[in-house]
Order: C-alpha cells, then sequence, then structure tokens
C-alpha cells in the first residue's frame, strides 16, 4: 500500500502564501502521477495542478501564474506553492497520487487525508 502524507495548509490573508507538501511512503515502485485537487464547500472536487512523468504540467486556469506544482524524485514528495492567495482559493486540498508497489504492477490511485486552506479576504 501507499500512504500518503500532506502537510502545510492553514489560514492566510488575501495575498498570501503557502506551501503545500504530500510524501507517498511504502515500498513504491514507480510513481506516474503526483497531483493535487481541491474542494469547496458544496462545490465538486477539481484538479489544481498535475505533474505526469515524462509530461509537462497541467495547471487549472483559476491558479495559472499564482500557483507551481514540483516534485522531488528522491523523496517521492510533491508541493503545490501558493502565492497570491485568493478567497476563492479555500478549499480542502488532496493529493493524488497514481503509482505502482514492489512485487506487484498494477498502477492504483492514491488518496491523501486533505488539508484545509483558509484565505481570508
Amino acid at each position: 500500500q501507499v500512504q500518503l502524507v500532506e502537510s502545510g495548509g492553514g489560514l492566510v490573508q488575501a495575498g498570501g502564501s503557502l506551501r503545500l507538501s504530500c510524501a507517498a511512503l511504502g515500498r513504491i515502485s514507480s510513481i506516474n502521477v503526483m497531483d493535487w485537487y481541491r474542494q469547496a464547500p458544496g462545490k465538486q472536487r477539481e484538479l489544481v495542478a498535475t505533474m505526469a512523468s515524462g509530461i509537462s504540467t497541467v495547471y487549472a486556469d483559476s491558479v495559472k501564474g499564482r500557483f507551481t506544482i514540483s516534485r522531488d524524485y528522491s523523496k517521492n514528495t510533491v508541493y503545490l506553492q501558493m502565492n497570491s492567495l485568493k478567497p476563492e482559493d479555500t478549499a480542502v486540498y488532496y493529493c493524488h497520487v497514481v503509482a505502482s508497489i514492489y512485487g506487484g504492477s498494477v498502477l492504483r490511485s492514491y488518496w491523501g487525508q486533505g488539508t484545509q486552506v483558509t484565505v481570508s479576504s
């Protein structure tokens, strides 16, 4: 199994910054995709940013130019640097990974527990 450990959420004023981290733990053989989703109250979960192996990063239009996704391959960790935060960025942010474990060739989808980001106006 793969466990995702998230950190970095919190309360920030509009215009401020936060950095989210997500470490993938377990007997991981390969990671194909690491990305971030978010879900605001009363709304569907939406993709914020994604990094797939061999493919350039993709961002939601609402965060382009403000958020940056990055990955430390040696630590199986993905980051989301969020700058110029707006109240509409308030949501629970979820880390998502598509990975395979040693002893198995099947790629599976894993989700973090979510971390709250609240942006006050």
